[in-house]
C-alpha cells in the first residue's frame, strides 16, 4: 500500500511528538524568532539585557497583532472562510 507524502509526513510528525516534548523540539526555532525582534529593537546591541527583552517582547506582540489583523481582513474578503 502506498501512502501519500502528506500522510507519511503526518505519521512522522505524530511519531516525533509522541517521543519528545513539543516545546523542546521547537525551542531553537522560537529562540531564533525572538532573536529577530531583539535585533530589530537593538541593532547595535547597546541596550541593557532586561530593556532589550522588554522592547523585543513588545515588538513581538505588535507583530502578532498586525498578523491577526491581516488574517481577519483576509477572512472578511473571502466568502469561503466565513
Amino acid at each position: 500500500m502506498t501512502m501519500s507524502p502528506s500522510t507519511r509526513g503526518r505519521i512522522g510528525a505524530l511519531t516525533l511528538h509522541s517521543r519528545y516534548d513539543s516545546r523542546e523540539i521547537t525551542a531553537p526555532a522560537r529562540r531564533g524568532f525572538f532573536a529577530k525582534f531583539e535585533r530589530e529593537v537593538d541593532p547595535e546591541g547597546v541596550l541593557p539585557p532586561d530593556e532589550r527583552l522588554r522592547r523585543a517582547s513588545l515588538a513581538q506582540r505588535a507583530y502578532m497583532l498586525r498578523l491577526a489583523a491581516k488574517s481577519a481582513e483576509a477572512r472578511r474578503h473571502d466568502p469561503k472562510k466565513r
